[in-house]
Order: structure tokens, then sequence, then C-alpha cells
């Protein structure tokens, strides 16, 4: 005959199984202190802040006055601002492709193996990004000038008259020069590293199969290297809407071509330091980082889908 036995409780947490619980998930946010408060004092905390200054204007009679949007509804009739913004767009739609291209090729060519002195010609296509940009522009700027430059010794040498690189017809071409002298070797070097980690065997399978270099770059390499073209792509966009280096360094060379709203980021720092003008320059700078999000998200998102 069986007997019945009594059913066992369930198991409840005692107080130190809930201490050691507790210990544990505050050991977790242990480790992401130090970064969580860097980054809300460095990142949050002047985002808010500029939010906070774009809802104020400073006037003549009463200081400093809570208008609420009225900064943003300046801000979109603001003829110089727009051009500035349409100036950035033209400067990425034609630039970006270009260095964006040179930077595929040259990491293509690397990654041929059929490249004589490669180890060489990595270093010299990275080296310009290592210079600094007010240093590069500087270097640059003296080369265009007409006067006292190489462009200037090159009329005198050879009895021509070339057309000026820092005339106002020419001076977004010669900055998307500098950028892209610049910033073609950090792109490669992004290519390069993503063409390294392909698997050996896709190139074994394409040799059996019979393709040649054409088809290998086409049907293996640049497929697998799509990420790192949306991620370049996006680096690039975002650095095309941040352009302030070069022209407010060649507007000394080129005052009559380069205004202080030639740029969103010049304008924003016009109007802080030259004009005064914090709260308007805080909206400025707002709808610009808006913007740029919001072009780096859809660049962003396409990629996905058509790496999907």
């Amino acid at each position: 005959m069986t007997t019945l036995r009594p059913p066992v409780a369930a198991h409840r947490p005692t107080a130190r199984t809930r201490t050691k619980r507790d210990r544990r998930s505050w050991t977790g946010w242990g480790f992401m202190g130090p970064f969580a408060a860097v980054f809300a004092l460095v990142f949050l905390a002047p985002i808010a802040y500029s939010i906070y200054l774009s809802l104020f204007r400073d006037q003549l009679i009463g200081g400093t006055t809570f208008v609420g949007l009225d900064n943003y509804t300046q801000a979109f009739q603001d003829d110089k601002f727009w051009a500035s913004v349409g100036r950035v767009s033209l400067f990425l739609v034609v630039q970006v492709p270009i260095m964006l291209g040179i930077a595929l090729l040259v990491a293509l060519a690397l990654d041929s193996g059929r490249l004589y002195g490669r180890d060489f010609f990595r270093i010299s296509i990275f080296l310009p990004y290592a210079v600094p940009a007010v240093v590069a522009t500087l270097m640059w700027g003296f080369m265009y000038g007409t006067r006292f430059g190489l462009l200037g010794d090159v009329n005198d040498a050879f009895g021509v008259s070339l057309p000026d690189p820092l005339s106002p017809d020419l001076v977004l071409a010669s900055i998307g020069n500098i950028v892209t002298w610049e910033f073609v070797g950090y792109n490669m070097l992004i290519f390069y590293s993503a063409l390294r980690v392909i698997p050996h065997s896709l190139y074994e399978a394409a040799e059996i199969d019979g393709a040649g270099q054409f088809r290998v770059i086409a049907a293996i390499k640049l497929p697998a290297i799509r990420g790192a073209l949306v991620i370049a792509t996006i680096f690039s966009i975002i650095g095309s809407f941040q352009l302030f280096n070069e022209p407010s360094i060649l507007r000394n060379l080129a005052r009559n071509a380069i205004t202080t709203s030639y740029t969103p980021n010049y304008y924003t720092y016009s109007l802080s330091f030259s004009g005064q003008q914090h709260n308007y320059s805080a909206t400025v700078a707002i709808i610009m980082g808006l913007i740029t999000m919001v072009i780096a998200y859809v660049v962003q998102l396409r990629g996905m889908r058509k790496g999907a």
C-alpha cells in the first residue's frame, strides 16, 4: 500500500536570494554608469541647452524674452540659411560620389594583389588624412593663389592665364578637391578592411566557375562590402553638412567668393561669435542637426533594405 506524501511547497525566494539578484542588477548599471554620465554631460546636456536657447531671444527692450517657435519661423524664412543648405547639398551630391568612387577603386586595386609596392601605395594614399584640416586647407589655398602661389607661378612661367580656383564660380569645386584629397585615404581604409575579411572560399568557387576579375568584383566584392559602403556614405554626408574649416580659412584668400553664410556651420559660427545672436544660432544648429539626421537615416535605411 502506497502512502501519500504531502506536496512539496513552492520555492520562495529568501531575503538573501533577493539581495543577490538586486546586486546583479545594479552591477550592470555600475559598469554603464561612467559612460552614461559622460554621454549625458557631453551629448544630451548640450542638445537640451541648445533647444532651451532656441526658445528665447535677446531684445534691446526687455532683455532675454521667451519667444517660443519664432526663431524657427525666422530660420525657415532665412534666405542666407537655405542658400547655404543648398550649397552643401550640391557639394554632397557631386563631391561624395567622386570621393567614394576613387576610394573604392584604390581599395579594389590594393586588394587585387597585382599592385606593385602595395604597402607603400596604401600608406601614401592614407597619409593626407593624417594632415590636420587647417594645415591642408592653408597648403592648398596657397597653391590656388594666382598672385603668390603655385598657380600664379605657372601663369608667369608659361605666359598663360589659368582660371582662378578661388573665384566665385570655382571655389566650391576647389573646396571639394581639398576634402577629397583629405578623406580618400580614410574611406579607402574602410573599404580595404572590408575586402580583406571576405572568405577566400568564395574566390576559389569563382575561379572554378571561370569568373573573370570584373565578375568577381560585381558578384562577390561589392555585395560583401555593402555595409562598409553605407557607413562611409553616412560619414561623408555628415561631414558635408558639417563643412566649416575649409571655407572659414579660405575666406581670407577669397573674400569675394566666400561669405560668412557660405555653409550652415559657418553661418552658425558667424551668428554666434560675430553677430552675438546666440539664440538664433542655436536654432539654426538644431535645424541642421535634424536635416542631417533625417538624410543619414534614409541612406542607412535604404542601404539595409538593399542588403536584405
